[in-house]
């Protein structure tokens, strides 16, 4: 160690920034909410100009695009403000990547009140509320149906590609808690061959069968309604998507569950599982082992669970081996396991 990291003396400004970092947040909501970045996607603008455009004063505008300035969302020129290459590809609605949607999720005051009762959560190991992210028809999941399939584009090009989707083979796929529907449309889009069985709450399925609809694949679209613990999923799978499931529930629930999907594939399917996958240290890497509070606010036994863990669960469960792939283009993993 240097002398002088040696003399360095601790500071409270982590602390200060953690204590802050909800407004980061707020900004960010009221940014989208007020359509800033749409405003400025066609070029710079100064705050009175902007404020007109959005129907706000000339200080507000100012003050919330200097913050955003400073979050490194948007550049700043004399008076002019402009939008960062990131701002410009995901914030922006006339981008094909938009991703602000995701607000009606992420932002919503379901996690905001869970998160506010965090330490209850600590004392009992889950969820502090009542109706978890895992209660029946929890209407949450029709938002985050609406709100963040953007998000999953990139996953779900990377399945289908994993599961060998462009061979345009006959493809029977079991979708598990299939949302709004993207992972399963994006095989169907690329194999005309292939036919989808989506399993969910029945308000999300309308969700899901209405991207169906738009995506022209409905004729080869199908549902089953209700909770995929409970319902008959039929047989004769060649592929099964359990994308972001299993991190809701304990082990011995999820070992129980890939034996119920074992039993629905052909000899030689495969599974393929999006999840958020930690190291084994569970603090790297930062955005996946950082899930894990996300599911200690939000359900009763959820974790985020490593590579070797979801393995041990499939192995348990009767399958064969798992490879674990990580896709560049997104923030989680795909975990490919053969029957």
């Amino acid at each position: 160690m240097s002398a002088s990291a040696a003399n360095q003396q601790p500071t409270p400004v982590r602390i200060f920034q953690m204590l802050n970092a909800f407004q980061q947040t707020q900004a960010l909501r009221a940014a989208i909410d007020l359509d800033v970045f749409t405003q400025l996607g066609d070029g710079p603008l100064n705050a009175s100009a902007l404020a007109k455009r959005i129907g706000a004063a000339p200080k507000g505008a100012r003050v919330l695009c200097d913050y955003l300035a400073i979050a490194g969302l948007l550049n700043k020129d004399k008076d002019q403000y402009s939008l960062t290459t990131e701002a410009q590809m995901f914030l922006n609605k006339k981008s094909p990547a938009y991703i602000g949607s995701a607000t009606q999720f992420m932002c919503s005051d379901y996690h905001l009140r869970n998160f506010s009762q965090l330490a209850e959560a600590v004392r009992r190991g889950g969820c502090g509320v009542q109706d978890s992210s895992t209660s029946p028809e929890n209407p949450m999941w029709v938002n985050f149906a609406r709100g963040m399939a953007p998000l999953r584009v990139p996953g779900a090009e990377f399945i289908a590609k994993l599961v060998g989707a462009d061979q345009q083979k006959p493809m029977k796929v079991l979708d598990i808690a299939a949302s709004h529907g993207l992972f399963g449309i994006t095989i169907a889009k690329r194999n005309p061959k292939a036919e989808i069985v989506a399993v969910d709450w029945r308000p999300v399925l309308e969700v899901a069968k209405e991207n169906a609809t738009k995506a022209g694949v409905q004729d080869r679209y199908k549902t089953i309604a209700g909770s995929a613990f409970d319902v008959d999923f039929g047989s004769g799978y060649d592929v099964s998507l359990v994308t972001a499931f299993l991190h809701h529930f304990d082990v011995a629930t999820n070992e129980k569950f890939l034996r119920k999907i074992h039993s629905a594939l052909k000899p030689g399917g495969v599974v393929a599982t999006l999840e958020f996958v930690p190291n084994e240290d569970r603090i790297t890497p930062a955005h996946a082992a950082g899930f894990a509070l996300i599911m200690l606010s939000n359900t009763a036994s959820g974790d985020a669970y490593t590579f070797r863990e979801l393995d041990q669960m499939f192995r348990k469960a009767g399958f064969g081996t798992s490879e674990l792939h990580n896709n560049p283009n997104s923030i989680d993993q795909v975990i490919i396991t053969k029957k």
